[in-house]
């Protein structure tokens, strides 16, 4: 099974944080959530983004996340795939520039990344996403394109595959991105 890291940071999607980081360690897969300056036992506070009807998402309170990995530790070469939740936390993670260059070693690299929501800012950050199909909440779309790649409108439920880079809109797409990231992990299931 793969060994994968999570880049987190406060105010991350609360689902986009601790569903995957559950479901891809119940399959098997050992998950190390991190993010700056904090170290194993810390915790992010994480925000629940909601659809509601308004022009945007509407944001409340979350839950403390707590990381099993300290930040200060991270290599990169150590890990086989890469999470990056949604939410507000890309937007400033993005201006961490050890962040960046995790980020930017499994791109280049080459290894499973997977990106929901928001964390196609962190993708676009990178400079590695020129001509690439991404999918991201909507209000990313100009970064996206901005960077270079291909931004993929689609169902707020659906997910892109692009080589071995998964991305999808937010939350509602939980199914199809991890059915999506697992077939680029190899991950078999056996019931």
């Amino acid at each position: 099974m793969s060994k994968i890291l999570m880049l987190c940071g406060d105010f991350g999607e609360d689902y986009e944080v601790m569903v995957p980081f559950q479901a891809l360690q119940a399959v098997g897969h050992t998950v190390h959530a991190v993010a700056p300056d904090k170290k194993s036992g810390d915790w992010v506070m994480t925000a629940i983004h909601d659809f509601e009807g308004q022009q945007t998402y509407s944001e409340k309170p979350g839950h403390r996340f707590a990381l099993n990995a300290s930040f200060a530790d991270i290599d990169p070469a150590a890990y086989d795939a890469l999470v990056i939740p949604g939410g507000r936390a890309p937007e400033y993670l993005r201006m961490n520039t050890r962040v960046v260059e995790i980020t930017r070693h499994f791109l280049a690299a080459d290894k499973p990344v997977a990106a929901i929501c928001h964390g196609a800012q962190l993708l676009a950050a990178t400079g590695l996403i020129k001509g690439r199909r991404i999918s991201a909440y909507p209000a990313c779309q100009v970064e996206v394109e901005l960077a270079g790649a291909e931004y993929m409108g689609i169902a707020i439920d659906g997910a892109v595959t692009d080589g071995k880079l998964v991305t999808a809109p937010a939350w509602p797409a939980h199914p199809a991105w991890i059915a999506q990231f697992l077939a680029v992990l190899g991950t078999r299931i056996s019931l």
